[in-house]
């Protein structure tokens, strides 16, 4: 864990990671989750996003005129996100690092599917106040077991014809709050070591930077086909966490 590759590795995920989502706006947490898990395992993996996906998404939160709006939209989904996060406490301090990766490498396969395909169209608004708390402790148990916050609480987002600013703030609000109720979840576990976190603040650095260059890019590339780059990239990288190298 002290090596220089290892620190290496951590900066470069982190520029890549804000790369994307300086972009598309998102990934940033998707992708350092899947390439960190890739190399070291995703328990040592989770508590290495949260300082870099606290704050940029709590920026990302606080961005737009919809904060209020969205918070009394959608306050079903985060109650019960962070019930779901802690319901499943216990099973993920009692699981190997092995069966949680084989979880997320499926719930990155299942998101990259959404991303790929045009289940986008569908709009669930007229059932929204069955749905959202129904999606809310899903995806909270899926983040507490695999530290992943977008399965399935992003494409729901993304079927309840929210505008396109709506929608950015929407993730940022959820995410927020998912990885803050993850952070204490692990806390309360002893899950989250000083030296990780150190790491993790000092991550936020070529985070911003990538962050900073991809809103240069995004100007200059065509988001489309980014988007889909991104997806086919998150497709076999979450194949890879399930048939490669066990950590």
């Amino acid at each position: 864990m002290v090596e220089p590759q290892f620190y290496f590795i951590v900066g470069a995920t982190f520029f890549l990671a804000g790369l994307t989502k300086g972009v598309i706006g998102l990934g940033l947490p998707t992708v350092s989750l899947a390439v960190l898990t890739a190399f070291f395992g995703l328990k040592d993996a989770i508590p290495l996003i949260l300082i870099p996906s606290l704050v940029t998404n709590l920026l990302q939160a606080f961005s737009g005129p919809h904060l209020k709006d969205l918070i009394k939209r959608f306050w079903s989904l985060l109650l019960a996100g962070v019930t779901g996060i802690f319901a499943v406490s216990e099973v993920f301090a009692n699981s190997s690092s092995e069966q949680l990766s084989l979880i997320l490498g499926i719930s990155i396969i299942i998101y990259s599917g959404f991303g790929l395909s045009s289940i986008n169209s569908l709009n669930l608004t007229k059932r929204e106040k069955w749905y959202s708390p129904i999606v809310g402790i899903v995806t909270g148990a899926f983040t507490g077991l695999t530290g992943s916050f977008v399965v399935p609480a992003v494409p729901y987002l993304q079927s309840l014809g929210l505008t396109r600013d709506q929608f950015i703030q929407a993730m940022g609000i959820w995410f927020s709050v998912a990885t803050g109720a993850l952070a204490v979840m692990l806390g309360i576990r002893g899950l989250l070591p000083m030296d990780q976190n150190i790491i993790s603040t000092a991550a936020l650095l070529p985070a911003v930077i990538g962050m900073s260059i991809g809103q240069v890019i995004r100007r200059r590339l065509s988001e489309i086909r980014f988007r889909r780059i991104f997806f086919f990239s998150l497709l076999f990288m979450g194949i890879y966490i399930i048939v490669g190298p066990t950590q």
